[in-house]
């Protein structure tokens, strides 16, 4: 991509209305747009970093076994009044709205209930056990604040994954299974040396659950950390457990931190409602065992650049980064260097690295600040002292010196 054509410009400055970090070097950079406070839109540098979380979020939930669905946004008030979930008093949060024949509706911000209604049609007997489906999908929630830039939206993306078991054991084996595959996708996404599983109150939903936190001084929540065994006890759930319950440590440290996913043992609470049973192998009918399995991707989004931004901007991982390379033409109009950082780009191109390629007519300074807001994972510069040297100018996001390395050598650390 030539960042002449990017449908996007960087800013100095950050909204004046905007406290989150997040918010306020995403906009400047130009990943995002905002609407509205608490609703943002994702610029097509966003929307790149977005599918990529999503991506490896997919590939997670793919090798356990999860099988991708869309469910609807318009929710039916009868479903939701059966498990008691439709009442304001039960959930603040609902966004509700009204068809032209006066029939009340409401704006999806957890989907348990219309999927236990729907598995009624598809689930009858043992053999049709386990069933794990997941979706990302946007979500609704009327939150009272909204500050924390995409952090805590009014509208953003989620994944739910939802398991349906045979019993108790079933669900706690697959239950088990996902604690690993949310750690493996926060350290796939660059945050998973500061994030912890967290005990913690279910709310709703059930009496314990897992958190999974991430240290970082712009969250929302308090968290009790074991540093022996890298296990966390949510602040609401300390004095109830005031020790680590996996290995009895009782120094346990104090961090602020937000949640970045979460999961619940449902059991038979939703099952139960719905009438969701099915037939086991000696003909009697039986309850499901159900769990629930969320992440919000906007927020995960913003947390990865709550904790690893810097002073000069936004830095992104490898695995997420909009783009790996952000190839940087110094030539002023033609020349030996503009047609060596053009050449440059078209082969990176054609192996396949992701470039993004500032040809622009711009001060070599203006161009490296936007290079260091940006946070592109490796930064390639051409100039003409580069192209006397028969070298690239190449540096890394996270180091502050440069190095002049040929192009081969350049293609075995992108390529």
């Amino acid at each position: 991509m030539r960042q002449s054509k990017l449908f996007t410009k960087t800013r100095k400055e950050a909204p004046k209305d905007e406290v989150a970090k997040n918010a306020e070097l995403l906009i400047r950079a130009g990943y995002i747009h905002k609407e509205m406070a608490g609703v943002y839109s994702y610029l097509p540098l966003g929307l790149r970093v977005l599918n990529k979380i999503c991506n490896i979020i997919r590939e997670e939930m793919n090798v356990v076994g999860g099988q991708e669905l869309v469910l609807t946004a318009l929710q039916d008030k009868n479903i939701w009044e059966k498990t008691g979930r439709w009442s304001d008093v039960v959930v603040d949060n609902w966004f509700k709205t009204k068809l032209k024949n006066d029939t009340e509706l409401g704006l999806g911000f957890t989907h348990e209930e219309e999927l236990t209604n729907l598995m009624r049609d598809h689930i009858h007997s043992f053999r049709d056990l386990p069933v794990y489906v997941y979706q990302i999908q946007t979500k609704f929630r009327n939150e009272a604040r909204a500050k924390s830039g995409i952090m805590r939206g009014r509208e953003f993306l989620m994944k739910d994954l939802y398991s349906f078991s045979k019993d108790a054991k079933a669900l706690d084996e697959f239950y088990q299974l996902m604690k690993d595959s949310y750690m493996k996708i926060f350290s796939r996404v660059g945050i998973g040396e500061k994030t912890y599983r967290t005990l913690a109150p279910g709310g709703s939903f059930s009496k314990i659950s897992d958190e999974f936190q991430t240290v970082t001084g712009s969250g929302e929540d308090c968290i009790h950390i074991c540093e022996k065994c890298r296990f966390a006890i949510n602040d609401d759930y300390i004095k109830l457990q005031p020790t680590c319950p996996q290995c009895g440590n009782k120094e346990l440290k104090k961090e602020t931190s937000v949640e970045v996913g979460n999961i619940f043992p449902l059991g038979t609470k939703y099952s139960e409602a719905f009438g969701l049973q099915y037939v086991d192998e000696s003909g009697l009918k039986q309850p499901i065992f159900m769990g629930s399995y969320g992440i919000g991707i906007g927020r995960l989004m913003g947390t990865i650049v709550e904790v690893l931004a810097d002073a000069k901007g936004i830095v992104w991982p490898e695995s997420v980064a909009p783009f790996k390379v952000h190839l940087i033409s110094l030539a002023q109009g033609g020349g030996d260097a503009k047609n060596a950082a053009d050449a440059l780009y078209k082969k990176l191109t054609d192996k396949g690295v992701e470039v993004l390629y500032d040809e622009r007519e711009l001060r070599a300074g203006e161009k490296f600040a936007d290079s260091d807001l940006l946070g592109l994972p490796f930064r390639v510069v051409i100039s003409d002292k580069t192209v006397k040297a028969g070298k690239v100018e190449f540096k890394r996001r996270t180091e502050e010196k440069s190095e002049l390395i040929s192009e081969e050598e350049l293609f075995k650390k992108v390529g």
